[in-house]
């Protein structure tokens, strides 16, 4: 990146925020959802920077002739998610990065809400803003919604979407609170945290790999807030569908992964046990219910899964080493999907309880 004469000293940093967009074949979703982006981000000290995992639809040349004030970072092929984003933030000095999906619109005053809240709480390691749908205004989003949380089991749900059930934004969630994880779609980091648990776990590839980010965050002894203030819209789905086998992969897969990785010592083995069983259960689902590719996805993911226990492992042990807590306060302590079907499949965030 290059230094601006008018640049001020953030530490050891040359800007104070990089919004850092990851692009793969988005020329399309670029040319929609950019225009946002550029309108309402502004300040001296902040980028938009594209980051390219090896895109082969002349994004580059695109946003080179439309958006010539966005910075580029160019990587020779696609990493995914995790990978792309670790290798383009390693190019960039900033302060606080921002991951922001290709495919979210953003509104006016949507960034310093989030700055602001990361200037004033300095335990405060990550922030993201209220999703909301782009294809329903008043709807929350899918991936993230007004805040991340997981059940005991690993499975995640959010303030405003229980599994499949997504709730209008009332204003009943726009109170500042604590979340478990905060969404991939958009979220505010901490540079010097993100290094120091050195960032997205690149076995993980795509999906899941922030809220694995998010529970070691917190095990470093810091805590992640959704601050509603700040409002974006989320087309979502971009690059894998809901219905798409690889995402069934990649969801059973990296699911195992993280809680082998995160979960405290007396509650690891049992849970990842009842886990196996519950996804043996989701299996047979899928079979019965003519599903083959998805099921044949569950078995990949379980291959795979026992194929990594012994890298697991050792992630599990380096994770030890920097954690300040093991044992996290804010899991659902019941199973989600079965407080889910018990009602109905009308579950709202506001009806369960943490204790």
């Amino acid at each position: 990146m290059e230094n601006t004469s008018n640049n001020q000293c953030f530490d050891d940093y040359e800007i104070k925020v990089a919004v850092v967009i990851l692009n793969w074949n988005g020329r399309k979703i670029l040319q929609e959802f950019l225009p946002s982006v550029v309108k309402h981000t502004t300040g001296k000290q902040t980028k938009i920077i594209i980051a390219d995992n090896g895109s082969t639809d002349n994004s580059l040349k695109f946003l080179s002739q439309k958006f010539p004030d966005t910075e580029q970072i160019i990587l020779d092929k696609n990493y995914g998610f995790a990978g792309g984003y670790n290798r383009a933030l390693k190019k960039i000095k900033a302060k606080y990065f921002v991951l922001l999906n290709s495919d979210v619109e953003v509104t006016e005053n949507w960034l310093e809400p989030l700055v602001s809240h990361l200037d004033e709480n300095s335990n405060v390691a990550a922030c993201m803003p209220k999703i909301l749908s782009y294809r329903q205004k008043m709807h929350f989003e899918y991936a993230g919604a007004a805040g991340g949380f997981i059940d005991k089991y690993g499975y995640p749900f959010c303030r405003g979407r229980i599994l499949t059930n997504i709730e209008i934004d009332e204003k009943q969630y726009d109170t500042p609170v604590d979340v478990f994880w905060t969404t991939g779609a958009c979220m505010i980091v901490r540079s010097s945290v993100y290094s120091k648990i050195n960032g997205f776990d690149e076995d993980f590839f795509a999906h899941m790999e922030e809220i694995d980010l998010c529970w070691r965050i917190q095990r470093a002894g810091y805590s992640l807030m959704c601050i509603p203030q700040s409002k974006v819209f989320h087309l979502g789905g971009g690059t894998l569908k809901t219905d798409n086998p690889k995402k069934t992969y990649l969801n059973f897969r990296n699911s195992l992964f993280m809680l082998v990785k995160n979960l405290p010592e007396k509650k690891f083995k049992i849970t990842v046990f009842i886990r196996l069983f519950l996804d043996f259960l989701s299996a047979g689902i899928f079979l019965l219910s003519f599903k083959f590719s998805h099921f044949t996805a569950v078995v990949k993911a379980h291959f795979h899964f026992y194929k990594s226990i012994k890298t697991l492992k050792k992630k599990r042990k380096d994770i030890s080493e920097f954690s300040k807590i093991s044992e996290m306060s804010n899991i659902y302590p019941k199973s989600i999907v079965l407080e889910f079907f018990k009602s109905g499949k009308k579950l709202k965030f506001s009806e369960i309880l943490f204790k």
